[in-house]
């Protein structure tokens, strides 16, 4: 199943279901980061191309058009056979996602098992969208319908390329919207052979569009497109605000934002110590660290904190790093020379913090992205390790004494993705869980996310949902129509 010699098939824009050379012919390299070297040269796509791509999608989206025409129950057909399709094919997915993206293949073949299921769920609620009857006042009948909003751009980002792809697609389609899709310039492979599985699969014309390219060019085209009605991104912080800033200066286009966390993961002196050892490593160092919802901040409760710490350490180093074709290799290469150096480059401002570098803290190997797994202890509030997203596999271990304190410092940061905490006392997990402001709290758990579940969070981690029931409102418009009684036509 694991090939690091697969064919790589598709590399230019798609627009109106064909794959098509970008308008100026530009092409970018995407760079393999086990290697460091060039994976292949894909189309660079700009304004010009975003502008066709939104053209066909808003001739698709056309009231008498062949997709808004088509039953619901129908467009549920799709997606499903789509995920049928993205099965089928799974082993090549997760191979380009290897290659284009440097996690290992087993991590990458579940995360295209986990797509499928995202777009069998969406498939189910394609005829189950639905507005209301209300009691209004007086002799009135009113009512209200659940409308497609229209054209939707949406920027993916590199770390769960094409999971996340699903994420965004799957509500868009259920609702009968049509999308213009930007991947990160530095995945796009895994996002075209998505697209080529559309058309496969029947989608109609310009329903599904695929722009490659930078954020400053084709991200903003998206951002600031008077005939998209909607966008969703997920990624920084910093490019978020760039995103409500053109959006607002364009057509007040809805926004929905996934941003960057730095998560606390909650450890009480009444947990079973291995297992909180365990899964505080799992939701550090899944995915090299490049995870928005990590628990980055580990908080031990002090009666067990040396014991955790010596046990972590021997986690860390007992971390399979290497070729991520290999059946046994827990951690692949980071993205690329950017975000290595950057990782790299936090980990001396905690030494020079005077944070203690228990384990890892350098280079593995001489050729590619790779960094040994790192823990420091010793960690305080105010330290950057400490209040900043470093999104690389590095564990800060902070002590804590009671559960007022460490809800303060747990909610002292301006994010508010996600909580975790380990405790066996049902008390403890249901105050805490109330208490800390943070779109998800897993209970003795961590990444558990369930197609099911609605996924953001607070602050300035960004507004909106992925996921579930509530991840569709976004795309929707509500429509109230109100008839006088007794009816006259």
């Amino acid at each position: 199943m694991a090939n690091p010699n697969q064919e790589i098939k598709y590399t230019k824009l798609f627009i109106n279901n064909e794959f098509v050379d970008a308008k100026s012919g530009k092409t970018f390299t995407t760079i393999n980061p086990t290697t460091g070297k060039i994976l292949a040269h894909v189309a660079e796509g700009d304004k010009a191309d975003v502008d066709k791509a939104v053209a066909a999608a808003s001739k698709a989206f056309e009231r008498n058009s062949k997709w808004r025409s088509m039953d619901a129950s129908q467009r549920g057909k799709l997606l499903w056979k789509l995920s049928e399709l993205i099965e089928r094919d799974a082993a090549i997915i997760a191979n380009l996602e290897v290659l284009d993206n440097g996690k290992p293949f087993t991590v990458s073949f579940g995360y295209v098992q986990y797509a499928v299921k995202i777009l069998q769920y969406y498939a189910g609620w394609c005829d189950k969208i639905h507005g209301n009857t209300i009691p209004a006042d007086g002799p009135l009948l009113s009512m209200t319908r659940k409308e497609p909003i229209g054209v939707v751009g949406q920027i993916i980002p590199w770390n769960f390329p094409f999971v996340l792809l699903t994420w965004k697609f799957g509500p868009a389609i259920a609702t009968g919207c049509t999308v213009v899709m930007k991947p990160a310039e530095q995945t796009p492979l895994t996002g075209l052979y998505f697209a080529a599985l559309t058309k496969e699969c029947g989608f109609p014309d310009g329903v599904f569009n695929v722009i490659n390219g930078f954020g400053p060019t084709a991200g903003a085209a998206i951002s600031s497109h008077p005939n998209i009605r909607k966008v969703a991104f997920t990624g920084s912080v910093e490019t978020g605000r760039l995103v409500m800033e053109a959006a607002a200066k364009s057509n007040l286009k809805k926004v929905t934002l996934e941003l960057g966390g730095k998560s606390p993961f909650v450890v009480f002196d009444d947990a079973n110590v291995d297992e909180a050892v365990a899964v505080a490593h799992n939701s550090v160092f899944v995915s090299e660290g490049q995870t928005c919802c990590a628990g980055s901040r580990t908080f031990v409760q002090e009666k067990i904190y040396d014991e955790f710490v010596k046990k972590s350490i021997e986690f860390a180093k007992s971390r399979k790093v290497g070729n991520p074709f290999e059946q046994t290799t827990q951690q692949g290469a980071q993205i690329d020379q950017e975000a290595f150096d950057k990782i790299l480059n936090y980990i001396e401002i905690g030494k020079k913090e005077k944070a203690k570098l228990e384990c890892g803290g350098k280079r593995l190997g001489n050729e590619g992205y790779f960094i040994e797994p790192t823990v420091f202890t010793n960690v305080t509030d105010n330290m950057r390790i400490a209040k900043e997203e470093i999104f690389g596999p590095v564990q800060c271990i902070l002590k804590f004494k009671t559960m007022d304190e460490v809800i303060e410092r747990a909610n002292n940061t301006e994010y508010g993705l996600s909580a975790m905490v380990m405790t066996s006392n049902i008390n403890n997990a249901l105050v805490f869980s109330q208490a800390v402001e943070a779109g998800t709290v897993w209970v003795n758990c961590t990444h558990a996310i369930a197609p099911q579940t609605p996924f953001g969070g607070y602050k300035q981690s960004g507004f909106g949902r992925d996921l579930g029931e509530d991840s569709l409102d976004a795309y929707m418009e509500t429509k109230t129509i109100t008839i006088r009684l007794p009816a006259k036509f």
